[in-house]
């Protein structure tokens, strides 16, 4: 079968985009290296000379033409021996093939002039890195009076991922036409129908295998001369490859080699039309912010804080995470402030002040009556010079004037955490009021800034207060090693983003997809100050704060509980999970912890420290 080759000359501007679309027009995937090799074929194990590229493609044509349509028992040698070759060697073993294959003088390698088939698979061009084995085939002619009625077998010789072979998949036809049959001797006029090439991974009878083949004059009611050659395309073996794709670029740009991370981010866009689900959108959120880095495209600005409380919305209704912080958040909080009379918190997240009302109502609800509850809420400036913490302030009050809760708010506006001082949030003595310092995904932004995250230790401990809650993400992005942090991550959100399949489609799951696209891009994009993802595990945070004085507090069993209960809200909880560790406690999704709740206090304050039970 034919395909054009033209997509496999060499590109004389490496800049050029690429083409999408069909066969044809695919642009170039390759780019040139000093040494004269094709330097994205190296990448996959091939070693192929530039100048070589022009008589490979001839000789793919050449065999594909051959295997379509040269006579069984041309071949039938090729059933009793399996040949062994290099891949890396692929114009040798090109025309090994061909000369293995021997077609008649009167075979014409390119067909007549207009014939079309089936467009050759790029799987082929995806081989091994190290040597493996040709598959063996076994081809036998249902014409012949001496042999019996029998199917082409492909039988699996290596366990490669990558080899030629036939794969489940979806069908593409190629256009409507037949290759023409070149030997004269054949006494048959018409095109045998023959049963598609099966894999075979075991020895054993043919018929024990495969059913019998269709009939020679007829495929589901359709006559023979009209069926259309058929490539099936993997999609898995595709994810593979995008897999791949992503981590040769990712490597190509911390080598700084940004010609080949250029062809291979094309390449990215290609495999991951082929996918379906979280793997396409994770791809797509990489490939954006490779492309950022590449061509140094960088967000110019910080995200409007509108449009991030919007996102942050839509994420919190979409799925159980911000939901999870808070519930365990607050449960800490309100056994940290039992039996007393005056209690504030002091929140380094207050954003849309969502987690508040569910403690106010439990606040409520406490035996003896609840305490005065006082809020600080602290965000950054709006860049349309809104006053939208004092609007969060409003609201609250009113849910406290209508569950009957003595209540006080302010907000204070900061470009940073490291900017805040003790002095400005007017502290009243430990035996007045019991104060508790929550976080949710806001300490890790401090790592940004040397000595940022100290300070702000150094302002907790000066506030004295009775718990510490933080919550953060369960990932290690902030390593010095680009391909690292990488590798990380794409693990990390290809995990979020496959939990986030399982919510109702709508905007909220949209919204969410570009919330957590905007965390991909800062992670990958932005270097120094503007890289602010600066994600770290519950072992590095657990290591900051014993380092700055300050002494765990285990999470109670009511906190467990009632995170347990809260996933089963979430179809059924099927997917999710939350793990004690060392009185902290995780949810994950199958089993990989995404984000941590845990508990601190300044080492010198003295309160006990509540016991944990499961």
């Amino acid at each position: 079968m034919k395909r054009d080759n033209n997509h496999l000359q060499p590109n004389p501007d490496p800049s050029s985009s690429l083409g999408g679309g069909s066969s044809a027009g695919k642009a170039k995937l390759w780019v040139e290296e000093d040494c004269g090799m094709d330097e994205l074929l190296a990448v996959l194990g091939y070693k192929v000379k530039t100048s070589d590229m022009a008589e490979v493609a001839q000789k793919l044509e050449q065999l594909e033409e051959v295997m379509c349509n040269v006579q069984d028992d041309g071949i039938s040698h090729l059933a009793s021996e399996t040949v062994h070759f290099n891949p890396s060697d692929l114009s040798t073993w090109l025309q090994s093939m061909l000369s293995e294959f021997n077609p008649p003088s009167s075979f014409d390698p390119f067909g007549a002039a207009g014939t079309t088939a089936a467009a050759l698979d790029d799987s082929f061009l995806c081989g091994p890195a190290e040597s493996s084995t040709l598959s063996t085939l076994d081809f036998e002619n249902n014409n012949r009076q001496h042999q019996k009625s029998g199917q082409q077998i492909f039988e699996e010789a290596s366990c490669s991922d990558y080899d030629l072979k036939a794969i489940p998949g979806k069908a593409i036809y190629s256009p409507n036409t037949q290759p023409p049959t070149h030997d004269s001797s054949s006494s048959s006029t018409h095109n045998i129908v023959k049963p598609e090439k099966r894999l075979k991974s075991t020895s054993g009878s043919h018929s024990d295998i495969f059913p019998p083949p269709p009939p020679a004059t007829a495929a589901y009611g359709i006559p023979s001369d009209s069926i259309r050659p058929v490539v099936l395309v993997d999609s898995q073996e595709n994810g593979i490859r995008l897999v791949h794709a992503l981590m040769a670029c990712a490597e190509a740009v911390q080598q700084n080699n940004l010609n080949l991370a250029e062809a291979l981010v094309k390449q990215i866009g290609f495999l991951a039309i082929s996918q379906a689900g979280a793997m396409r959108k994770v791809a797509t959120y990489f490939a954006e912010a490779l492309a950022r880095r590449i061509y140094r495209l960088y967000p110019q600005n910080p995200l409007d804080h509108s449009l991030s409380d919007v996102l942050h919305m839509h994420f919190y209704e979409t799925c159980p995470y911000l939901k999870f912080a808070h519930f365990t958040a607050n449960q800490a909080i309100l056994e940290a402030f039992e039996g007393k009379k005056r209690v504030h918190v002091i929140d380094f997240s207050m954003n849309q002040g969502m987690q508040w009302p569910a403690l106010m109502q439990a606040l409520a609800l406490r035996p003896g009556g609840p305490p005065a509850f006082r809020l600080t809420g602290i965000g950054p400036p709006s860049h349309d010079n809104s006053d939208h913490l004092q609007e969060v302030g409003w609201k609250l009050a009113q849910l406290a004037e209508t569950i009957h809760v003595e209540f006080e708010y302010r907000g204070f506006v900061a470009n940073s955490l490291a900017d805040l001082d003790a002095s400005m949030l007017d502290l009243r003595p430990t035996e007045v009021e019991a104060v508790a310092v929550n976080s949710v995904f806001e300490l890790h932004k401090l790592l940004a800034r040397p000595g940022a995250i100290d300070k702000v230790f150094s302002v907790v401990e000066q506030m004295r207060p009775e718990i510490v809650t933080i919550v953060e993400q369960e990932a290690n992005h902030n390593g010095p090693v680009f391909l690292d942090r990488f590798t990380e991550a794409l693990h990390y959100y290809s995990t979020l983003f496959d939990s986030l399949e399982g919510s109702a489609s709508g905007q909220d799951k949209v919204m969410s997809e570009v919330y957590l696209g905007k965390q991909i891009c800062n992670v990958v994009a932005c270097e120094g100050v503007d890289r602010v993802e600066r994600h770290e595990s519950l072992t590095q945070w657990r290591n900051r704060f014993t380092s700055a004085g300050f002494s765990p507090v285990l999470l109670g069993s009511n906190a467990f509980k009632q995170a347990s209960m809260l996933l089963a809200l979430f179809a059924g909880g099927d997917g999710y999970g939350v793990e004690e560790n060392n009185g902290c406690l995780m949810l994950g999704w199958h089993n990989r912890p995404l984000i941590t709740t845990s508990a601190w206090k300044p080492a010198n304050n003295t309160s006990p420290t509540s016991t944990i039970t499961y």
